[in-house]
């Protein structure tokens, strides 16, 4: 049919109802209120997500999809294999990091480990389906047996993994590194034991993966206070989350918390009673192998103390 002035009637035009096909990603930042998304060819895209997404995490497996401005949207987060978690505001809890294998607790001569600190994160950790180990920095500042330290062996006693490494020296670090390999850790530990020093060791261009995250933010500033996965030179990845000092126990029971304690698990089944707290129940088969030397009577007197701040929601 012909248009004005004879002219041929131009065809509509076809209106293109497809959308971008979603993409695998691995979350690797939160960028303000946005997120560093790395895709398969290790480039970074800001993406944003749905609303009624659950709180997402760095270690996410996600699926987005492109959109304008060379910016994303996550639409879907994948099945994860585990989730450790903080304390949130109230009684909620916050995702810490996702599909991590293993957490390293770094301790120091100086300052003196925080044994409780310690055995709360193994508790969580060993909840969350996490391995754990441990990393004794400051090596070179260790003069023979140092009595701030004794406790140590009653973790190597339970097989706890121990890294012997110094980052101002150099000392061990060949050995953390190889123990690092094919896996996704963190470091995590009371403030002043050298985890920041022992980060920028293991990631020697840690300065340049940092303002890359910065531009990409368009912040204009170095985002050093965020959680951040950084891929090893040697091979894994290594979660640095610069301001988690603790891992909430709030969503854990008393029975989670006993059985939190290795070496206890052997004896709870043969106390008199099926919910025995293991405080002051008579015939209680794990009190009575703290006081035969089979349990450890400092870790079991910190046990009571834990059971205690949970009692009063001080583990939240």
């Amino acid at each position: 049919m012909a248009g004005k002035r004879g002219t041929p009637e131009k065809a509509p035009r076809a209106v293109s109802n497809s959308t971008p096909p979603l993409q695998p990603g691995l979350v690797i930042s939160h960028l303000g209120q946005g997120l560093a998304v790395e895709d398969p060819s290790g480039n970074i895209v800001l993406c944003h997500t749905r609303r009624r997404l659950d709180d997402v995490a760095v270690g996410d497996r996600v699926l987005w999809q492109p959109a304008e401005g060379g910016r994303g949207r996550v639409e879907q987060i994948l099945p994860r294999r585990t989730l450790l978690v903080r304390p949130g505001h109230g009684v909620k809890v916050r995702p810490v990091a996702a599909n991590l294998d293993r957490v390293l607790v770094v301790i120091a001569p100086e300052p003196e480990p925080d044994w409780l600190l310690l055995d709360q994160y193994l508790i969580a950790c060993d909840h969350r389906g996490l391995k754990v180990a441990l990393i004794l920095n400051k090596v070179d500042r260790i003069a023979g047996d140092d009595p701030r330290l004794a406790p140590l062996a009653d973790y190597q006693a339970l097989g706890v993994p121990c890294f012997r490494t110094s980052a101002r020296t150099g000392q061990g670090l060949p050995e953390l590194r190889q123990g690092l390999l094919g896996q996704c850790s963190m470091l995590a530990g009371q403030s002043g034991v050298g985890k920041s020093s022992l980060t920028n060791a293991l990631l020697p261009d840690k300065a340049l993966r940092v303002q890359e995250l910065s531009e990409k933010a368009g912040t204009g500033r170095h985002t050093t206070t965020t959680t951040t996965l950084y891929h090893l030179p040697e091979g894994g990845d290594l979660i640095d989350s610069p301001g988690v000092a603790v891992f909430g126990l709030a969503e854990m029971t008393l029975r989670d918390l006993a059985a939190g304690y290795w070496e206890f698990r052997p004896w709870i089944g043969h106390c008199r009673f099926n919910d025995c707290r293991h405080l002051s129940e008579p015939d209680c088969a794990v009190r009575q192998a703290v006081a035969e030397g089979r349990i450890s009577a400092a870790r079991y007197q910190r046990f009571v103390k834990l059971v205690d701040k949970l009692r009063h929601g001080d583990l939240a």
